[in-house]
Formats: structure tokens, C-alpha cells, sequence
């Protein structure tokens, strides 16, 4: 049976943060703002590809790379700096100061899970108001290891001094929430992004249209 977890991790690319400013970004160097789904799928794909093979790259240097390769090579270095810097200035979207502060008035610890870098991860917590409800930021660069491999929801889970069964991951992407129950955590997931949960995932324990219905969903659940 699954029961009310002790802490919650959530995701921060597309989940917590807003990327849809880099699309002003994207113009600013001369490129097309429908660039940016290409471009961040494509920085996805590159970084799990780099896991498979055994492989680590950090944040900047796989979305540095899939960028000079969607823009054709035609980015300067200078303009790829320029796009980079907007993730440190992204606004929150407006589910999730509401959703991490109900889960932290509930007693329950609150992390941050991310493929993000540290620096930018931090910058946007404090500037969007969240900082104060999030006591762990954990980074692919801390683990060693890329979403969705089981090993980085454990290191979260150890990181927020609990267990993964005792944890629960929060996200708009299926495929991160079925990573973190093959870890044998508890999931929850936001339909905001994706609609419709895929079938090819093991289904979420809770899911809900925005970031606050899916807390409310993990604290409803039975407690051990």
C-alpha cells in the first residue's frame, strides 16, 4: 500500500520553472522562439544518451552543444552565453509556491530535484520566493548521474535524509515519475505539461491538473 511520504522532491525544468521567457531569448540572438522545445528536447535526449553510453556531461555543456546544433551552428558563443543566462531569471509558475509551502507547513521535508545547475537552481528559488519552503537542492552534478536512472532519486531520498519508499517525487513528465518509482519511491504527477499520462509508464500513485492538487493528493494519502 502506498502511504504518505516524510519528504518530496520535485522537479524544476518545466514543473516549478517556466521556460517559455527563453523563447524571447532565442530572438534576441536572431533564432526562431519555437526553437526552444527543439532545443531543450534535443538537450534531454543528448543527456540520458550520455548515461546509456556510460557517460557524464553537465548541464552547460550538453544545452550548450544541442543549441549550437539546432541553430545550425550559426549561434555565436556570446548568443549561446546570452540564452543560458536567462534560465537563472525564470519566473516560477504560479502553482508552485502554493504546492511547497502547503507540503512544508505539513511538516514534510521539501527538495528540489534537478538536471539544472546549482548556481541557476538557487538564484531562481531565492528570486521566485521558494527558497523558504525548500530545505534540499540535489543536482545531476551532485549525483553523478542523470534522470531518470534509479541511483539520483536514491541520492535524493539520502539527501533529504529519508528512504525512497518514504519519498515521493513530484513532475510534469512521466517519464521522470516512472524513473523514480522503478527507484521505489512514490510518485506524483502534473498533467499541466503533458495532458495525458503515457501508457508506456508505470502509472503515477497521485496525479492532479496542477502542482497543489497533487500535493494535496500525497498528503491525503494513508499514513504507515
Amino acid at each position: 500500500m502506498t502511504t504518505r511520504p516524510h519528504a518530496v522532491a520535485f522537479d524544476v525544468l518545466e514543473t516549478l520553472l517556466d521556460l517559455d521567457p527563453l523563447r524571447a531569448r532565442l530572438e534576441e540572438i536572431g533564432q526562431p522562439a519555437q526553437l526552444l522545445q527543439p532545443w531543450f528536447m534535443r538537450f534531454q535526449r543528448d543527456s540520458m544518451a550520455l548515461v546509456l553510453a556510460g557517460d557524464y556531461g553537465s548541464f552547460e555543456a550538453v544545452a550548450r552543444q544541442a543549441l549550437r546544433t539546432d541553430t545550425h551552428h550559426t549561434a555565436t558563443e556570446a548568443d549561446i552565453d546570452h540564452v543560458l543566462d536567462g534560465f537563472g531569471h525564470l519566473p516560477p509558475h504560479p502553482d508552485a509556491e502554493p504546492a511547497l509551502r502547503r507540503l512544508s507547513g505539513a511538516g514534510l521535508r521539501v527538495g528540489c530535484l534537478t538536471v539544472g545547475s546549482a548556481d541557476n537552481t538557487a538564484w531562481f528559488l531565492e528570486r521566485a520566493g521558494l527558497a523558504q519552503h525548500v530545505d534540499q537542492v540535489v543536482t545531476a552534478d551532485k549525483a553523478g548521474i542523470w534522470k531518470p536512472a534509479p541511483s539520483i532519486y536514491r541520492v535524493a531520498a539520502g539527501e533529504l535524509a529519508t528512504t525512497p519508499a518514504d519519498m515521493a517525487l513530484v513532475a510534469v513528465h512521466a517519464w521522470d515519475c516512472h524513473g523514480a518509482k522503478r527507484a521505489g519511491c512514490t510518485t506524483g504527477w502534473c498533467s499541466r505539461l503533458e495532458g495525458r499520462y503515457g501508457d508506456v509508464f508505470t502509472e503515477p500513485d497521485v496525479s492532479g491538473t496542477d502542482l497543489v492538487e497533487v500535493a494535496e493528493g500525497l498528503l491525503q494519502l494513508p499514513s504507515r
